[in-house]
């Protein structure tokens, strides 16, 4: 495939983009099917899949439950973002970007939807007491580190992630210029953990939540085949301590595996709505394909 392109005057969507996500990129938004959503008992209803950004909020679900906070029992449905299913009708009615994830809260009067993956973790943060401090200063580091997370993030995934690894072909311009700029932001990640014990501080908070699905799986080498290797991740030790801590936790384990489809069948938990599922309803329990 040529590299060689001449944008046109005026761009128009006349071919699929290409790439393993060809299929679910339109420049449309809205419904292309009718199709409700299921809900069940608990007063959170999380509508997702185990991506990063999913990841973000089953861990802090899992976190808020250990933590004592009762209130936050959810059921976590599987959306397929490969077959479509964020397209649905009852999708977009809560989330009118059709991206996952999508909370809806049933707790009170009227649901209250909540969509974008830093807006739901400081909703539930507000919503609990938990992991925001309320000390302003704390506060806004915590704030300032979570919207970095949504501000880097795609550059991590959908600039080096897309064409290091999913692009149908392989350009060496975009991949040098974005993973410039991933390894630019671990070092900004390594020199902060390197004088605090979590992102933003002494406290484990919502920024841990947000940003160690992305970076820290990076290093533990879980995302885009062998780009661990390609961008030198041993290099950033304080991303990897830090890492490491998180993923000790188990309620950070658990919220690692809620509506995974892909890796060991112990590790997938495709749909949760009790607590004992994590022991009763993993792939390897089951064995029901995704």
């Amino acid at each position: 495939m040529s590299t060689d392109y001449t944008p046109p005057k005026v761009w128009t969507w006349n071919k699929a983009s290409g790439g393993q996500f060809a299929n679910i990129n339109r420049p449309i938004a809205g419904p292309t099917h009718e199709k409700e959503l299921p809900v069940g008992r608990h007063p959170l209803q999380l509508y997702s899949l185990a991506t990063p950004n999913g990841q973000k909020v089953t861990i802090m679900l899992e976190e808020l439950l250990a933590a004592g906070h009762t209130g936050a029992e959810y059921d976590a449905w599987l959306i397929k973002i490969g077959e479509g299913m964020q397209f649905g009708s009852g999708f977009v009615e809560v989330n009118p970007n059709s991206k996952i994830p999508a909370l809806l809260d049933r707790s009170g009067p009227k649901p209250i939807r909540v969509f974008e993956s830093g807006s739901i973790l400081v909703y539930l943060a507000e919503k609990f007491g938990a992991f925001l401090p309320k000390e302003p200063a704390a506060r806004a580091e915590t704030l300032s580190w979570l919207f970095w997370q949504m501000g880097s993030g795609p550059y991590l995934g959908g600039g080096f992630g897309h064409f290091y690894a999913y692009a149908p072909a392989k350009i060496e311009y975009a991949i040098d210029r974005f993973a410039m700029e991933v390894k630019r932001q671990l070092d900004v990640l390594d020199r902060q953990l390197a004088d605090n014990e979590f992102v933003a501080g002494a406290d484990y908070t919502i920024a841990d939540m947000a940003i160690w699905p992305w970076y820290g799986g990076l290093v533990k080498g879980w995302q885009y085949g062998d780009s661990a290797t390609f961008l030198s991740v041993h290099e950033y030790k304080h991303v990897n301590r830090w890492a490491d801590q998180l993923l000790a936790r188990p309620a950070v384990k658990r919220g690692r595996i809620v509506n995974r489809v892909q890796g060991e069948p112990h590790s997938q938990l495709h749909e949760r709505h009790e607590a004992s599922d994590f022991d009763t309803k993993t792939q390897d329990k089951i064995g029901k394909p995704a």
